[in-house]
């Protein structure tokens, strides 16, 4: 009798924990966007998006076409379709030919807007998927996680590159240390 009372308050349970994570997964995708957006504010030049600091370096434009090639990637058909789709053209994406500013951010807002259409259209069924990249099973908790560990380690590039750009005219993003 015990044992019937716990399968309806497990499913509750794990709703509840899913569509959690998932809320709180997204609120960490905007937040991560956000940072790279103010970073994009202080960049003035199409010249400053290509700027890289040597050459085995990525220069912001080469990260956001990158980051644009994977969102694409992997939230197209996040469900039923591998992450790693055969029209992508990794390489590609990390060759730098001259893009305007203005160009860049429309790859990056698509790239956004396929991102947060594809974590939007989830419900909490959906976390006993399995869903694949690179033909690896992956839960669907495991992938969202590694995007966004992904895209977080990028943003912190984005943002690095930026303060050696801004150098002194940088504006901080979140606390400003105190100068004495």
């Amino acid at each position: 009798m015990f044992a019937y009372h716990l399968t309806p308050i497990k499913s509750i349970v794990m709703a509840v924990s899913a569509s959690l994570f998932l809320k709180e997964s997204i609120a960490e995708f905007r937040k991560y966007k956000t940072f790279a957006d103010k970073s994009f504010a202080q960049i003035l030049t199409d010249d400053e998006m290509h700027w890289q600091p040597n050459e085995e370096s990525n220069s912001i434009a080469i990260i956001i076409k990158h980051m644009h090639g994977n969102m694409l990637s992997r939230w197209t058909d996040f469900l039923t379709t591998d992450g790693e789709k055969p029209t992508r053209t990794r390489d590609e994406e990390f060759v730098g030919y001259q893009e305007s500013k203005e160009e860049l951010l429309k790859r990056w807002e698509q790239g956004w807007q396929c991102t947060f259409n594809a974590l939007n259209s989830l419900t909490e069924n959906d976390f006993d998927k399995t869903v694949t990249i690179r033909n690896e099973p992956h839960t669907v908790m495991q992938a969202i996680l590694r995007q966004i560990s992904h895209y977080s380690e990028h943003v912190g590039q984005i943002i690095y590159i930026a303060k050696m750009i801004r150098n002194d005219a940088w504006q901080t993003l979140t606390i400003p240390r105190k100068r004495n």
